[in-house]
């Protein structure tokens, strides 16, 4: 029977049931920490105690809400042996098919050998389960002492940030030279750069200098990009650095003066 639920009914109507199949076929049948608070960062206090910070999540189309810090216990290790424990968000349906989610250490077996994770609960309440685990961290255990824990969540990032990779900056003129000009768009994390040059260093292996990209345009990384004159002539590598410096180096041969330009692409 077809419903209306975001809508006056005269009754109550609306489901948690209904909201949680909402956020599933927006957010997808993923589990995500949403990028707000402290996202669920993790704290060890002690050798058997951490702390979960303040986070939303979403597991399964149900959303929990983490709204201060909690303290969890972890079993003491042993000597010699090592185990594998999952910090998890555990969600239940109890009778009268009342629901609950709360943080829980499941502990893994103790070995000598190479530990492995424990088992969890994992037929979603979509599908009709009435215990799914959301995995958030594994702590390792090395005897008594607890290692560094290890993430097992993804985060989810907002709309907004949809939206800033869509989006197309205008052409902005990044440098500005006597000897020319940089001129550049981006498009979410990619820029792309078109170099006009009036004239270049002669000389076989000569360099020269842009100037600097703005930040916001510069790369992770030092890029090279490889420039092919006509007939051979006036072939350079462009060299985009880190620092936001750009240069160009000539590659041997006979290098002219004239002029160059071309068109980059990469991703920031």
């Amino acid at each position: 029977m077809v419903e209306l639920v975001t809508g006056h009914a005269n009754k109550a109507h609306a489901t948690a049931e209904q909201a949680a199949g909402l956020n599933a076929g927006i957010l997808g049948l993923d589990d995500y920490v949403l990028d707000v608070h402290d996202k669920l960062k993790i704290t060890v206090v002690s050798a058997n105690k951490v702390t979960i910070g303040t986070g939303e999540l979403v597991m399964q189309g149900r959303h929990v809400s983490q709204g201060t810090p909690e303290d969890l216990i972890v079993t003491n290790g042993s000597q010699g042996q090592k185990r594998n424990d999952l910090i998890v968000c555990r969600y239940a349906k109890g009778s009268q098919n009342i629901e609950s989610a709360k943080l829980v250490v499941v502990r893994g077996t103790p070995t000598t050998g190479t530990p492995t994770d424990p088992a969890v609960n994992t037929t979603s309440p979509l599908d009709g389960g009435t215990t799914y685990d959301m995995p958030l961290y594994r702590i390792p255990l090395d005897g008594i002492t607890i290692g560094a824990p290890v993430a097992l969540f993804n985060v989810l990032k907002p709309m907004s940030d949809v939206w800033d990779s869509l989006t197309q900056t205008e052409v902005l003129t990044l440098i500005n030279s006597t000897y020319g000009t940089v001129k550049g768009y981006r498009r979410g994390s990619l820029v792309t750069l078109r170099i006009d040059w009036k004239l270049s260093a002669s000389g076989s292996w000569n360099t020269g200098t842009f100037g600097t990209l703005p930040e916001g345009w510069r790369p992770p990384m030092d890029l090279n990009f490889s420039y092919g004159g006509r007939d051979g002539a006036n072939q350079k590598t462009i060299n985009i650095h880190a620092d936001g410096t750009m240069t160009y180096s000539n590659q041997g041969g006979t290098q002219g003066t004239s002029q160059f330009g071309l068109t980059v692409s990469y991703g920031i």
